[in-house]
């Protein structure tokens, strides 16, 4: 008899732009919708380095519904909030006008601290996205999906796309997010560890020689948590609708089943190397799921959406048992309808207006709720 699958918890944190309804430019909120929102949700909401950006997290849920109705719960109150102020609220890896150079800092110590040390990487990372931790048994055995699960990284990417404007210019990426980020030190792609004590070495070198104050200042695009029995999936965009941000969710945790249930029987998915994965992440960055990825196995270009459909088949398994169908059915939604980044172009090239492409991210942000 099949053993069955343990329950892969999730916990989802999202980055949501707080925008001027007037110019829609983004705007600082002086802290009144974070201290707001900490009378309802407690920690489940905090200030970011920029004044205009307000991060919302999911308590602990068991399955991806438990997900789905914390996060229409936490977009709901964080709208709710920012309209006592006259303030509007999206969602998309970067805002499609604003300049940093215009956005104040937090003043916090965390962020002062950063900006100190990274000056204008700091102060120009202005972007948005989304999180995803999923619950595993022991960092060993998440030690060991990290370093599988990475192939998979340009896949969930690539369906997240949703930043193709940067200080009102059309960059010709899908995902721009990910190039302002590349500014910053330990980011990108994760290196492979050969075991947890290695991986916690790396974390104790930085700490010991002042390269960083704690290990949560490693922002790779997957990580094993440092405190917490958690891999991080931190690639993806901040996606527009809560659909597509749970379809995303959905993915990343039967991923992870899948790994684990290959574990169980003695099966391990193949490493490939990060060099190799590095070349799919520029391309999901550069056309989102419009073009093509390397097939590693054959050594050919695919269309990425025909890899993506083999992922789907991968995952097909584990779904039933995680009861997350619903939500990844949406991915054909996605494929056919384009991802957020291709809204956002669909609607300057209609209307040459990137006034009109926020209020399109604006609307789409309450979609749902």
């Amino acid at each position: 008899m099949a053993k069955k699958l343990p329950i892969f918890t999730l916990g989802v944190e999202e980055e949501y732009q707080i925008i001027d309804p007037d110019t829609r430019d983004l705007r600082s909120h002086l802290s009144k919708i974070v201290d707001g929102a900490k009378m309802i949700l407690n920690e489940q909401v905090k200030a970011e380095m920029h004044q205009s950006v307000v991060e919302v997290g999911t308590t602990i849920c068991k399955n991806v519904k438990e997900a789905k109705q914390e996060i229409k719960f936490l977009r709901s109150k964080i709208v709710e909030l920012a309209a006592k102020q006259r303030l509007v609220v999206g969602g998309a890896g970067t805002h499609p006008f604003s300049r940093w150079q215009d956005q104040p800092i937090t003043d916090d110590p965390r962020y002062h601290t950063i900006v100190n040390e990274l000056q204008d990487a700091a102060r120009s990372n202005l972007i948005f996205g989304m999180h995803c931790h999923v619950g595993i048994e022991n960092r060993e055995i998440g030690l060991q999906l990290m370093n599988q699960a990475c192939y998979f990284l340009p896949h969930i990417f690539a369906l997240s796309t949703n930043s193709p404007f940067w200080e009102g210019r059309n960059t010709g990426y899908k995902s721009f997010r990910t190039k302002v980020f590349d500014k910053f030190p330990r980011t990108g792609l994760p290196e492979y560890f050969d075991s947890v004590q290695a991986y916690d070495n790396y974390l104790d070198t930085l700490v010991k020689t002042g390269c960083i104050d704690n290990p949560k200042k490693i922002w790779w695009d997957l990580r094993l948590h440092p405190f917490y029995d958690t891999i991080e999936f931190r690639i993806t965009d901040m996606c527009l609708t809560v659909d597509e941000a749970m379809c995303i969710v959905a993915i990343i945790q039967a991923v992870v089943a899948k790994l684990y249930k290959l574990m169980l029987s003695n099966t391990s998915f193949n490493i490939y190397r990060i060099a190799l994965i590095k070349e799919n992440k520029f391309r999901a960055a550069r056309y989102g799921i419009d073009g093509n990825m390397i097939d590693f196995g054959l050594k050919e270009e695919v269309e990425t959406k025909m890899l993506i459909h083999e992922l789907l088949e991968f995952i097909d398994d584990v779904i039933d048992e995680l009861g997350s169908q619903d939500e990844i059915n949406y991915i054909h939604t996605i494929l056919k309808n384009g991802t957020g980044a291709d809204k956002q172009l669909s609607v300057f090239e209609e209307t040459k207006d990137l006034t009109k492409v926020v209020d399109m991210i604006t609307s789409e942000f309450t979609s749902g709720l």
